[in-house]
């Protein structure tokens, strides 16, 4: 048997509404990932090590706060100073589609806007993880 997809779900920066992550959270783990979440008002050093320590195939960051554009490419350059680029980073949250585009550039696999469906956010990770 395969092992588990294994998620951190991370709220980076100053947001402090978490409904959205945990609800992604549980349906990845109703899909069967397991998923770790660390909770509100995380640096992108503490998402990293978080991600490294417990050892995750993906990063989600969930952002309402508009400061996407600063810490989500931050956890990317962190991500690739700790040799650590084989963890992908999916975001979602309040992201204009004018910012989406750099977000991509910077590194982002994917970004969920409201209204997303939680199965494509499975299936996106399903189809796209790297193993």
């Amino acid at each position: 048997m395969d092992k588990p997809i294994r998620v951190l779900v991370a709220k980076p920066g100053l947001d402090g509404h978490d409904r959205g992550a945990k609800m992604i959270a549980r349906a990845l783990r109703d899909a069967g990932m397991e998923v770790i979440y660390t909770g509100l008002r995380q640096t992108p050093e503490q998402i990293v090590a978080a991600a490294i320590q417990e050892d995750v195939d993906i990063i989600g960051m969930s952002i309402l706060s508009g400061a996407h554009n600063h810490l989500f490419p931050k956890v990317i350059g962190l991500l690739k100073d700790q040799d650590a680029e084989d963890i992908m980073v999916i975001a979602g949250g309040v992201i204009p589609e004018d910012d989406i585009p750099a977000l991509k550039e910077a590194g982002v696999a994917a970004i969920f806007t409201p209204g997303a469906l939680t199965t494509e956010i499975v299936q996106f990770i399903r189809d796209n993880i790297k193993r």
